[in-house]
């Protein structure tokens, strides 16, 4: 269903781009623009960009750009309307759109249905829970008797299905959702009938309490599930299977109630159930998620990322909860957070602690008892190994072992002199120590390439040459395909100029390589879009300079030659293009001019405050000198470059002239010699000391 522009216009006017990235990414101010590190990619040094002003994003490590709506579908793997309804719905813009129908549904792709029908369960779950005999007399004396207030159950849309066999599948049908898609978004279950019978298919979930597993942006995504009843037949506790909206490894339970207090807090309280998130957040404790019914992983850490660089693992205190807690101590630090560790009095676990003792206490005891993972597996050593000085050693190459997991090395150096100081040996030890088992890691991941390499490239003798070509060597298709590439347009460019992708094939060389040409034609696109509009001298804008100068010049990176026209166009009806007007372009054919757009109008660098506290002042490039001076420069390598092409052609003729007749190879000379003359007046003017 088509969404009317007017009101698609209202929904990007009413979105602010800081608070919808905020919802997904921890943002800090630097100069007039905000960074965090990237969500669609993992680093450790943010590259990510929001400029306010324009509303736009830039990443510069991967090259993801945007504006509001095209981050939401980025970040949510979603479509167009999709995005334009989550902000519409966030900043209550009204939609008028006709109430969809199953063929409407059939026309959507999978994973937004996916969505549809996961929340239409869910509704179902509550309305069950709150309306009927069984869910109130079974589901929500089991959420009282748990201590959770109303409040608490509408937060985390808690819920209950009856103990029937297909309740579930009939409302579902009833309101026109298909088998098929009840059973991709894990709601039934079919199974063949015994004999060649008919195809069973019932609920997954029956008479069981249920507990909804959103996303960041609060989309019902799975469902964890508890039965109340005593069956040896059934588990206690099943979950949602993996979906096309599913990923369990990359998800944390409660990550969407607890984003805002996480980013407040700045820290991140990790459990390992769901009822321990919820009892802490009803006890004021809001900064709190669960690994979702699995061990700790990467993907999951990176999350908690997003908003914060600090976690403090709440784990019980029995043997259990101490393997928990050592086996995701490594992985929180491989990714370059601080980590603390809490364990519970034995027999304890977040949730009944809290109930037991208070919020107050609760906090008290996370302050007083919480330690950092030298302390926290320092003291589990010293303990074991007493007097016995191997089990002490061996005690300290285990901390050191964590500690060469953090990628900072001024972390490593710090922490290496708490080691020495826990342990009471010199700390050139410890620091040696780290070192023997960087080298060692560093050994093990040469071979595994090696071993990598050897699997997947075996060496090759020629046929026709006795020459080898071992592993990695490229091949005589790789260069002439390397070398074609250079005299190609290539408009293909990965990241608008920021470093290709490494080449895996010679299918993709030419593709990898950018003429020397388009980053002139880029650069000049880049001035006309940011000061079209200044005038270089009294009555003549950038923008008029510039056409003048390049007339009936066509850039030969397609993109850019659509920018360039566009400029032309504009011109002509008396209008000067700004920056909005590429920004603002809708998200559709259009997406890569958009991109591109960004890019030219992002800078990477600002000036620090300290230089201008200190007084050290740089020269601004909107300064009217400077302007002029880097269009003219522009004009002018863009000229020489055009100059030079043509003489490489001309060349070419000239090594064919061998068939021409003494005139026409005459006349490609003279015409290579006035080019050649144009060549070297331009590299006077731009001080260039040889020609190309």
């Amino acid at each position: 269903m088509r969404i009317p522009e007017e009101t698609v216009e209202r929904i990007r006017q009413s979105a602010d781009i800081l608070e919808v990235i905020n919802d997904f990414v921890s943002l800090k101010k630097r100069g007039s623009n905000y960074i965090a590190c990237c969500p669609f990619h993992n680093e450790k040094t943010p590259s990510f960009n929001v400029n306010p002003s324009r509303q736009i994003y830039k990443c510069f490590g991967c090259g993801k750009a945007g504006d509001a709506v095209r981050f939401v579908m980025d970040i949510e793997n979603i479509g167009y309307g999709e995005a334009l309804r989550y902000l519409a719905k966030k900043y209550g813009v009204e939609i008028e759109e006709q109430e969809q129908t199953p063929e409407d549904l059939l026309r959507q792709n999978e994973r937004e249905s996916l969505l549809i029908v996961l929340n239409f369960a869910k509704t179902f779950f509550q309305e069950t829970l709150l309306n009927s005999d069984e869910g109130k007399s079974i589901g929500l004396s089991y959420f009282r008797e748990r201590g959770f207030s109303n409040p608490t159950i509408e937060a985390f849309e808690l819920g209950y299905t009856l103990d029937q066999w297909d309740v579930l599948l009939k409302e579902g049908q009833r309101r026109g959702y298909s088998v098929e898609l009840l059973e991709k978004a894990g709601l039934v279950l079919s199974k063949e009938g015994a004999e060649g019978k008919d195809r069973k298919i019932f609920d997954r979930f029956r008479g069981r309490v249920m507990f909804p597993i959103h996303n960041v942006s609060g989309r019902v995504i799975a469902f964890g599930a508890r039965i109340l009843k005593t069956d040896k037949n059934q588990p206690k506790y099943l979950n949602s299977p993996e979906t096309t909206v599913y990923h369990k490894s990359q998800v944390l339970y409660g990550i969407y109630q607890a984003k805002q207090t996480i980013r407040q807090e700045d820290v991140c309280y990790l459990t390992e159930g769901y009822t321990d998130v919820i009892s802490l957040h009803q006890a004021g404790i809001k900064n709190v998620v669960a690994s979702s019914g699995t061990s700790l992983t990467t993907e999951q850490i990176r999350l908690i990322s997003r908003f914060t660089p600090n976690v403090t693992i709440l784990y019980d205190g029995d043997a259990a909860g101490i393997k928990a807690a050592l086996r995701g101590l490594d992985m929180v630090l491989e990714e370059g957070l601080n980590l603390r560790l809490l364990l519970l009095p034995d027999g304890e676990d977040p949730d009944s602690y809290v109930h037991k003792v208070g919020a107050e206490a609760f906090k008290s005891y996370i302050q007083t008892h919480s330690q950092d993972f030298i302390d926290f597996k320092a003291s589990r050593w010293l303990t074991e190994a007493g007097d016995n000085p191997l089990k002490r050693a061996e005690g300290i190459s285990d901390v050191c072992a964590s500690i060469t997991k953090i990628p900072d090395p001024l972390k490593r150096q710090t922490l290496s002199q708490r080691v020495a100081q826990v342990f009471h040996v010199s700390e050139q030890s410890v620091i040696s120590e780290i070192n023997r088992l960087l080298r060692k890691q560093q050994d093990q991941h040469k071979k595994d390439y090696e071993r990598q390499q050897q699997r997947s490239s075996p060496n090759k003798t020629s046929a026709n040459s006795s020459n080898t070509l071992t592993a990695g060597e490229p091949s005589l298709d790789d260069i002439n395909a390397l070398l074609d590439g250079f005299s190609e347009e290539a408009p293909e460019m990965a990241g608008f100029g920021d470093t290709a992708p490494p080449v895996q094939s010679s299918a993709n060389l030419s593709k990898a390589v950018r003429t020397p040409i388009s980053y002139q034609e880029e650069e000049c696109i880049r001035l006309l879009m940011n000061y079209g509009a200044r005038e270089l001298e009294p009555g003549i804008s950038l923008c008029q300079y510039v056409l003048d100068e390049l007339h009936e010049i066509e850039f030969q990176t397609a993109p850019y030659n659509v920018m360039l026209a566009l400029f032309r166009e504009a011109y002509s009806r008396g209008e000067i293009l700004t920056a909005n007007d590429f920004l603002n372009r809708k998200i559709t054919d259009e997406t890569d001019l958009q991109n591109r757009a960004i890019h030219l109008t992002t800078p990477r660098y600002e000036i620090s405050e300290g230089w201008l506290k200190h007084e050290i002042f740089v020269p601004s490039e909107e300064e009217i000198s400077i302007l002029a001076d880097a269009a003219y420069r522009n004009i002018l390598r863009i000229k020489k470059m055009m100059a030079e092409k043509r003489m490489g052609e001309l060349q070419q003729l000239m090594r064919e002239s061998r068939n021409k007749s003494p005139e026409e190879a005459d006349q490609i000379l003279l015409e290579f010699m006035h080019y050649k003359r144009i060549d070297m007046q331009i590299s006077g003017l731009l001080g260039t000391v040889i020609s190309g």
